[in-house]
């Protein structure tokens, strides 16, 4: 075989190996590259959830030291832009593409999810209430505030006392240690865990999670970071409340995450 019929064959499978290589690594989801210019990673760390002080409800003790792994989060609460851009539209009360999402339930937030994943052929998903309140409080990187960011809730957040009742658009307020937004305030965020007032009692150390797929729509699912209607002394990192599954409130919303590969 000549010289020439050699470099033919090799240049044929060098092309076709490029051509295979290329249709097995199809590029990233445009919605996704955005989701994920906005996440940050958050390395995984031991903390003391919930809460001793004698203002602490039940519910938010005792205090107990738990460990999560790392994990991605996304700085921002997830807006009615991102939400109509993979739902066509939503029933938001109040309107706006930065605003966040609001009126939804939690089964509503998780079909958000689903359907996105089912777009992007990603694994988004909603944050664990130990990844949450871990990533309110700064993660490692923790000054210990009360709020998210600050002992001064007005930097940090929209609550009762400044929002006007009504939210407001993401990212106006000033970050947490971890660079996220909102954590505190402006619409509460749902959780992947079921609302169990006795859990932190016997809650496992290691990546706790008491996600529950409940067939009742009076289940109810934990909600956290307070919202645009609660006082302050409503809205501490550990403070806790709850919803039903399937009820729609005007201020709840979401913020995704995602597993660290």
């Amino acid at each position: 075989m000549s010289f020439l019929n050699n470099t033919k064959i090799l240049l044929t499978t060098i092309i076709l190996s490029s051509a295979l290589l290329g249709c097995a690594s199809s590029p990233p989801h445009p919605i996704a590259l955005k989701i994920d210019q906005d996440m940050v990673r958050i390395d995984g760390g031991k903390y003391l959830m919930g809460s001793d002080a004698s203002e602490a409800k039940k519910a938010e003790k005792p205090a107990h030291l738990v460990m999560v792994n790392d994990f991605y989060i996304s700085k921002f609460e997830v807006t009615q832009e991102l939400f109509e851009s993979v739902m066509g539209s939503s029933l938001s009360y109040f309107q706006s593409p930065d605003i966040p999402v609001n009126n939804l339930s939690w089964q509503q937030a998780n079909f958000f999810i689903k359907k996105l994943n089912e777009m992007t052929g990603e694994t988004y998903r909603l944050p664990t209430e130990a990844e949450w309140e871990y990533a309110a409080r700064g993660g490692n990187a923790s000054q210990g505030y009360a709020y998210s960011g600050s002992n001064n809730i007005d930097e940090v957040a929209w609550y009762s006392k400044n929002a006007n009742n009504q939210a407001h658009p993401v990212g106006m307020k000033h970050p947490n240690e971890l660079g996220l937004y909102d954590m505190t305030g402006n619409v509460g965020e749902f959780v992947s865990d079921a609302y169990d007032d006795n859990f932190y009692r016997f809650s496992p150390k290691d990546n706790p999670n008491n996600a529950r797929d409940e067939a009742s729509g009076l289940a109810h699912k934990t909600v956290r970071g307070s919202s645009f209607s609660y006082n302050a002394n409503e809205s501490e990192n550990y403070r806790r409340d709850f919803a039903s599954q399937s009820i729609i409130m005007s201020d709840m919303g979401l913020r995704l995450v995602k597993d660290a590969q």
